[in-house]
């Protein structure tokens, strides 16, 4: 089939059925009616000759064949936006478009706030969504466009995705403030002898804590798991256990509530963070704004140590 033959803005359609599972989100994403995104993928489906999604539940699921086209679709579109914004530059003071950053709540907890300042002074009319992404699906997300970059851990992603340090966190300990035991200094004695709480998104498993204290042979106390750092921090103001995590979330934690912030006993390297973008929008000037936002943000909201 020539290329010439099909409306190229069926394939935004595309992408926008594929990201929302429906026509009727898809239509609001696109603030076009769903008639109209209706019309849009009967035209794709005839000239593909492939039904491309097929009714599961409420949602539609995409065909063998749209999970084939997706990803080099996402690529394109990804190409000519870069090709249009390099084409005009980037001012931010009256660019009016969106940005989405890939970052997990934790982080966003921390950041966000700064950064947000930081984007809405600059680029008033810019809109930013920070969403959860799968680190399986890190790669493909920023290829495809779906995120512009993304704030993270050290990840083992390919040389196509391009990184850069931002910051090493240290860990430091909550507990509440007139807990009997802490004292002012928090020893790994005393540390390993009270109840942890621990916080993550997995049924199973250590947390980085726990790697740090195994590999000098130490063990604690693991009474409570829970997927929540704000809920963990409730937990440790009314009783008399701890809860480890990176030392910026711990300051905003004990700002809110009853709580003392005492060092990680243990020497340890920082918990390193990263900013991740894909290479082929490395040259373009959104792009490129975009990441020295993220960057200074987290360099203004990085504290000392406890």
């Amino acid at each position: 089939m020539h290329l010439s033959r099909i409306d190229l803005n069926l394939f935004l359609v595309f992408d926008a059925i594929y990201s929302e599972g429906g026509v009727t989100a898809a239509a609001r994403r696109l603030n076009l009616t769903q008639p109209a995104i209706s019309h849009a993928l009967a035209r794709l489906r005839q000239q593909l000759g492939d039904p491309l999604f097929t009714r599961q539940g409420r949602s539609l699921a995409p065909t063998p064949a749209a999970r084939r086209m997706i990803g080099p679709v996402r690529q394109a579109i990804q190409s000519l936006r870069g090709t249009l914004a390099d084409a005009g530059g980037f001012q931010p003071a009256t660019a009016r478009r969106g940005f989405t950053i890939g970052m997990r709540d934790l982080l966003e907890t921390w950041l966000l706030p700064e950064l947000a300042t930081r984007i809405r002074t600059a680029a008033p009319h810019v809109d930013l969504a920070v969403v959860k992404v799968s680190r399986r699906e890190l790669e493909m997300e920023l290829s495809a466009g779906t995120i512009d970059a993304a704030v993270d851990v050290l990840l083992p992603l390919p040389h196509a995705v391009q990184r850069e340090r931002l910051a090493g966190e240290p860990l430091a300990v909550l507990a509440r403030r007139d807990h009997p035991r802490v004292g002012k200094r928090l020893t790994l004695p005393r540390y390993l002898g009270e109840d942890h709480v621990m916080v993550s998104a997995r049924r199973r498993g250590q947390a980085l804590e726990d790697l740090e204290l195994g590999r000098e042979g130490h063990q604690r106390n693991v009474r409570l798991r829970c997927q929540h750092y704000f809920a963990a921090a409730r937990v440790v103001a009314r009783s008399d256990m701890l809860c480890t995590l990176t030392t910026p979330v711990a300051r905003i934690l004990a700002e809110v509530l009853p709580l003392q912030l005492q060092r990680f006993p243990l020497a340890t390297q920082p918990f390193d963070l990263f900013l991740y973008w894909h290479a082929q929008a490395e040259a373009d000037p959104a792009s490129q704004w975009l990441r020295r936002q993220v960057a200074d943000a987290v360099r203004a909201a990085t504290p000392t140590r406890p």
